[in-house]
């Protein structure tokens, strides 16, 4: 119903007009939660600091204390696998041992098309790849960064778990896949008797096997300091 501009009340209903304005912006919107892309867009990190050291936003206590929790145990687990010697067996003991050996094994086929120094250490190369391949696809593609530090954790406990068999290369006594050991089995089937023995290293495999075991307790302790800082970021940004 149309009304005149002077009038005060609407003609059909009685409203009051100008108590109804004042009513209609008393009310306020609640602010809309912006989202952490737009945090993030905000914010403008360094393309650097966003891939590596991306702090997510909305983190529940129970999720900060299970990624804690996480870290505990991969330091309590980490300084296991360091402090097994590298003439013993205790590194193939470990359930994580038979998670890398299908990767190990798979290298070998993967690398087989290189030639037969290639497929050797193609079996290496494939166990140290795939923490990679991991970390690399959970940071560009879920800015997960926690998950990549996790993933280098576990890229360096592949050299530990690499390094008695480097360090075994001339001894030959460690159990090989199908129940063989480097004395009892053809030459080529110990990849590191082989790959060490073409290019005239094999009397270093006891420095070799040690620099491997060594680089592992570093990037495993880097992955502990990095894991460590992405909690401390984010529990800072929960505050």
């Amino acid at each position: 119903m149309e009304q005149e501009d002077g009038n005060r009340e609407c003609l059909r209903c009685g409203i009051v007009f100008a108590k109804y304005k004042a009513d209609k912006h008393s009310v306020s919107k609640p602010e809309p939660i912006p989202s952490s892309e737009s945090v993030e867009t905000l914010e403008k990190e360094p393309l650097f600091k966003s891939l590596f050291f991306h702090a997510e936003f909305d983190t529940n206590p129970l999720y900060l204390g299970g990624r804690a929790l996480l870290i505990i145990l991969l330091l309590i687990w980490g300084w296991r696998f360091a402090s097994c010697p590298l003439a013993s067996t205790c590194v193939f003991e470990s359930f994580l041992h038979l998670i890398n050996l299908p990767f190990h094994e798979a290298g070998h086929i993967v690398f087989r098309p290189f030639g037969r120094y290639m497929t050797s250490l193609g079996g290496s190369l494939g166990q140290l790849l795939m923490p990679i391949v991991c970390g690399t696809v959970l940071i560009l593609t879920r800015r997960d960064s926690f998950g990549g530090s996790v993933c280098l954790w576990w890229f360096g406990q592949n050299f530990i778990d690499l390094a008695p068999y480097i360090y075994d290369a001339r001894a030959g006594v460690l159990p090989l896949v199908g129940g063989n050991s480097g004395r009892t089995s053809p030459y080529g089937f110990h990849d590191w008797e082989f790959l060490l023995n073409e290019v005239g290293l094999i009397r270093y495999d006891h420095l070799i096997g040690g620099i491997a075991h060594k680089v592992g307790m570093v990037l495993m302790s880097l992955a502990i300091l990095w894991a460590g800082y992405l909690l401390f970021r984010q529990y800072k940004r929960d505050l």
